[in-house]
């Protein structure tokens, strides 16, 4: 029997740039909505507790499984469900985008946000040994 083919978000030693067509000039923490957190919103209280804590699939399954109330017991089976077919990696996450944040990736593939405005976000910009790549712009244009 063939075994799925597992799909990754992962990056290493990298850098996800803001949006060129951002219009964030600092990194702002994502409104909240009334009745359900908005993905940007779960992105960023995971990210801002816990810096360095996740990569980048463990963020993006821990979102789907909070908003789609999964218990741990189910979590292992629904994740390589999840990850069976590609999802869309930070690049394209509405804190890259829309919310003025960069995404690092260490050596580990362990991820933290960084505002556009801070020093940690131009450090990261101009080093050589981390790979950058921008985040997608919200427009086609």
């Amino acid at each position: 029997m063939a075994t799925e083919k597992i799909h990754t978000t992962n990056y290493f030693d990298t850098f996800i740039e803001v949006a060129e067509d951002t219009k964030a000039t600092c990194g702002t923490k994502p409104p909240s909505k009334a009745d359900k957190q908005t993905v940007a919103e779960m992105q960023y209280a995971l990210l801002v507790n816990d810096p360095y804590k996740f990569t980048s699939d463990d963020l993006l399954f821990r979102v789907f499984a909070d908003r789609n109330g999964l218990t741990k017991p189910e979590y292992k089976k629904a994740r390589e469900q999840f990850f069976s077919k590609g999802q869309p990696c930070l690049r394209s996450s509405p804190l890259t985008k829309t919310y003025g944040f960069g995404i690092h990736a260490d050596s580990n593939g362990k991820i933290a946000v960084v505002g556009m405005e801070t020093k940690a976000y131009t450090r990261f910009q101009k080093d050589p040994k981390i790979k950058k790549v921008k985040a997608m712009r919200t427009s086609r244009s």
